[in-house]
């Protein structure tokens, strides 16, 4: 694993492994020490989780932490994205973690000798997010195969649906969507009923209306959108028992999700960002490992 930018860069095989991984890393296991290893982390985005998750993981495996400010760099003076990451290569970074609001940035970075590992790109994929969901599905079932997931929300601007559709459908899930039309990708599927499905399925994945990303305007008030598009204290209540519910966060309380449920028995919202840590230690070896850093 030369970087880890998409979930089509690694393999089924590969996927178990990082899981497998993180699973020992929350038992208990020790993690490699590489205290002469640097590694930036350039957001050009907000994050909370995402990027604090990844300082952690790095801390624990002994790394030394470079947070790049953007806006106090030469990018205000018209520097380039490549440039930017070059020179943190040449003063001697290791690997650099990059969230972007542009889609499939790194394909600019494509001279640089270092791996990079993507925090999230525009609305194109969330490779890290990705892995740490599976493996909050394996905790919890044992496998992926054959669940049944349904993700509602903003799936048209969503980089969490589109790496979770393509690598659950890989490992043999049934993945389902729903949500208002002006939210669907037809290139992932078509949306359907909310309450005809929330009794059947496995997973119940919601995720945040991304308003900042949406062009269209978005007419639906947050009542409005929760009651026909949110999980309510009734579609928590028509759940099978061993189902669970999951979201991304940011959550957007009585919108994706009434606020009592948020931390409900059947929900995994805080696992997820437990084992985000773990996950990310786990990319982060494999990246020294396969890098030979």
């Amino acid at each position: 694993m030369r970087n880890l930018v998409k979930m089509s860069d690694l393999s089924k095989e590969e996927v178990y492994d990082l899981i497998q991984r993180a699973l020992e890393l929350k038992a208990g296991a020790s993690p490699i020490q590489r205290p002469d290893l640097i590694a930036a982390n350039l957001f050009f985005e907000n994050s909370t989780r995402t990027k604090h998750s990844f300082e952690v993981a790095q801390m624990k495996l002994g790394l030394q932490v470079l947070n790049f400010d953007a806006s106090t760099s030469s990018l205000n003076k018209g520097e380039t994205l490549y440039d930017t990451c070059k020179t943190l290569e040449a003063i001697g970074c290791n690997i650099l973690v990059i969230r972007h609001s542009q889609e499939a940035y790194y394909q600019e970075l494509e001279g640089l000798t270092i791996p990079i590992v993507s925090g999230g790109d525009g609305s194109g994929e969330h490779p890290s997010q990705c892995l740490l969901d599976l493996m909050t599905l394996y905790e919890h079932f044992g496998r992926i195969e054959g669940l049944e997931v349904v993700i509602a929300g903003d799936i048209k601007n969503s980089r969490v649906a589109r790496s979770n559709y393509h690598m659950l459908t890989r490992l043999g899930a049934k993945v389902q969507f729903v949500g208002p039309q002006v939210f669907a990708d037809p290139t992932l599927g078509q949306m359907v009923d909310f309450d005809q499905v929330i009794g059947q399925v496995d997973v119940c994945m919601l995720l945040r209306v991304q308003f900042e990303r949406h062009q269209e305007q978005v007419s639906l008030s947050q009542a409005d959108y929760h009651t026909r598009y949110g999980l309510t204290p009734a579609r928590y209540r028509a759940l099978k028992p061993q189902a669970i519910v999951m979201h991304p966060a940011p959550v957007n309380r009585d919108m994706e999700i009434a606020s009592e449920l948020v931390e409900a028995p059947q929900s995994r919202i805080f696992t997820q960002m437990t084992n985000g840590r773990y996950m990310r230690q786990a990319i982060l070896e494999k990246i020294i490992s396969d890098n030979a850093l």
